[in-house]
Order: C-alpha cells, then structure tokens, then sequence
C-alpha cells in the first residue's frame, strides 16, 4: 500500500504521522483505532531512531503499511543491532514509574492487536483491526 525510507531524524515524525492520517482517512478507520496506530507507529518509528540507529542521520528507518481484510499492518525496520525485545522491565512496576523511558514497547504490545519482533529485534510488525 505505502512504504517510506526516513533518515533517522525525530523532526522525521512528521512524515510518519502524515502518512498515518492520510491512510486512515483512506481506509475510514475509526478516530479510536487511528489513535492506536499513530501512537503506536510514532513509538516504533521513535525507538528505531534513537535506540536501533542511535541517532546516526546516515542510517535509515524504513516503515511499511498494508492492509488486508480489517487489517491495517505496520513495520518497521531500523539499521541497528537489534534488542532483546522478551526480557524488558515493566513499566507498571512501581520501581520503573518514574523512569522517563521505557513505555514504548508497552505501549505498542498493549495498543495493537498482533505485535511481533524478528530475531534480532531490529524490526517489528503490528497489525491493527479496523
């Protein structure tokens, strides 16, 4: 449906969003399942800038939409290494509360319906039901 490349810039966001909106207008998708999917796109997009590329403007994200069926499905791809997306601590535990970072992942597996990481942790597909 759409793909786009981005250089690992958060004023790069934007983008992302517009993209975001645009589909969802396309597709008619409901303002409470267009919320899920910008925050969690924007949280995914976000993650693979500063955690996965590190902030390295030479490196790329590239984020692919599809839909099928009542399914809008998001992926996305850094250049990192990857994390071990399995064994991070919750950010519900009173000892992370205040912790300014952490929430991204939770979110995302919390907001979409379908959430999966390939081995290395360097990408991630979430699928949204609309």
């Amino acid at each position: 449906m759409e793909s786009i490349t981005i250089n690992s810039d958060v004023e790069n966001l934007k983008i992302v969003e517009t993209v975001v909106d645009t589909l969802s207008k396309k597709l008619g998708i409901s303002d409470e399942v267009y919320g899920k999917i910008l925050i969690s796109t924007v949280e995914a997009v976000n993650n693979a800038i500063l955690h996965g590329n590190k902030g390295d403007s030479s490196k790329m994200v590239k984020v692919d939409f599809t839909a099928d069926g009542n399914y809008f499905n998001v992926t996305v791809t850094d250049e990192g290494e990857g994390f071990e997306y399995s064994n991070l601590p919750d950010p519900t535990d009173p000892k992370n509360i205040e912790n300014l970072h952490g929430r991204g992942v939770f979110l995302m597996r919390n907001l979409s319906d379908e959430i999966e990481f390939n081995d290395s942790g360097n990408e991630v597909k979430m699928q949204f039901r609309y």
